[in-house]
């Protein structure tokens, strides 16, 4: 099988890689976090100019019709730039409920916006006691009229602050913790009764905790069917998930590549460190690790991929095998990428530390590498038993 990227997704890839090389520096990275916004207002009309805003959506809201390859494509050069540009909180994850959700009349207004960069959003799903248990929701929406009425609060909303407008989880009906009863509404953030409080990650990016008091709905800004959002979400979180891991491994090639380059330079006892065997043995065990996250990250896309003739088990059992080595790889490369560059490893100065903040906050994104593994464990005893 070819696990190569075809000429056209080679062609996004390489642009991203170039505006990265000669637009996203270090420093420029830092400056863009410190601002107000946490983002450049700059580069994402860039991005919407280039087209990349436009991809995972179906060409008739003016989308380019792409695949998981092509998104996987964009996040791996995106990674390698450490971009804090809200691609994953608007375009996969806001843009993405919203074009599996069937609502037409939202999908036509929301998405040829967010296509055209004038449109940002969230997802605002987690609560205090959820951890990585998407269905854990106490917050409500009751039915009033031709509204719903939402009461509750969401926390680490990714994006939050500077969102236009949010998908909301509430529970419309059944227990806390169960998959029915679990609605998705279309909230903008300018509607009374919303309370943002933002705060900035460890990585850069911004998120915030949001607070519904009374927030009144139209009942018609439902995404898919009320009580049953959380088949909508099942579309939305694998696309997410690989696009993350995709961004994970643009990250992990460069640590190994930055930290090769570094033991080249840096010079102990009279020569390079890169001739003490040990740290040679250490450097080939990252490049192991990263290699075989990217063996994963082809398996999970070649799993959800438009000619896939895999089941569900199959596909679910290769997206969780895939964040739990992505999670294992990061973990071992970002730890010896800060140990080989000694104490300036740790510090703000160098982009590594950077790099390695990253890598952990996508780490807990929708599960951790435990909770993943556990859950493909699950899956193999229940296949077996």
């Amino acid at each position: 099988m070819n696990f190569e990227y075809s000429e056209e997704q080679t062609m996004i890839k390489d642009s991203v890689e170039r505006f990265v090389r000669e637009e996203y520096g270090f420093d420029v990275r830092r400056q863009i976090i410190a601002s107000d916004d946490g983002y450049s207002r700059e580069y994402w009309a860039k991005f919407a100019e280039l087209g990349w805003l436009s991809i995972p959506f179906a060409e008739q809201y003016g989308g380019y019709g792409g695949s998981v390859d092509d998104v996987a494509a964009i996040m791996e050069a995106l990674g390698k730039g450490n971009v804090v540009e809200p691609f994953v909180p608007t375009v996969l994850m806001f843009g993405g409920l919203l074009a599996h959700s069937g609502n037409e009349a939202l999908m036509s207004a929301y998405i040829p916006r967010i296509i055209a960069g004038k449109c940002l959003g969230a997802f605002a799903y987690l609560e205090r006691q959820s951890r990585f248990e998407m269905t854990d929701i106490a917050t409500t929406a009751r039915s009033e009229k031709d509204k719903l009425i939402i009461n509750g609060e969401k926390t680490v909303v990714l994006n939050a602050t500077n969102a236009d407008s949010l998908v909301v989880a509430v529970r419309t009906g059944g227990e806390q913790f169960d998959r029915r009863g679990i609605s998705l509404i279309v909230v903008d953030t300018d509607t009374p009764g919303v309370e943002v409080t933002g705060y900035a990650m460890m990585d850069g990016q911004r998120a915030a905790n949001i607070k519904f008091v009374d927030v009144a709905v139209a009942k018609d800004c439902l995404l898919g069917a009320l009580d049953e959002g959380m088949d909508v979400v099942d579309k939305m979180v694998p696309e997410a998930l690989l696009a993350l891991c995709a961004q994970a491994q643009g990250i992990m090639e460069t640590l190994n590549e930055t930290t090769v380059n570094y033991t080249k330079t840096r010079n102990q006892f009279g020569v390079p460190i890169s001739s003490f065997q040990v740290l040679q043995h250490r450097m080939v065990d990252n490049f192991m690790a990263a290699e075989q996250a990217r063996s994963m990250l082809y398996r999970g896309l070649c799993a959800f991929g438009s000619g896939s003739v895999e089941t569900e088990y199959e596909r679910s059992r290769s997206l969780h095998a895939l964040k739990a080595v992505v999670a294992k790889s990061s973990k071992l490369i970002g730890e010896e990428a800060i140990q080989i560059h000694g104490g300036m490893g740790m510090t703000d100065e160098l982009d590594v530390g950077h790099f390695v903040k990253r890598l952990m906050t996508i780490n807990t994104m929708f599960g951790d590498g435990d909770y993943h593994q556990k859950a493909f464990n699950r899956l193999s005893y229940q296949s077996a038993s």
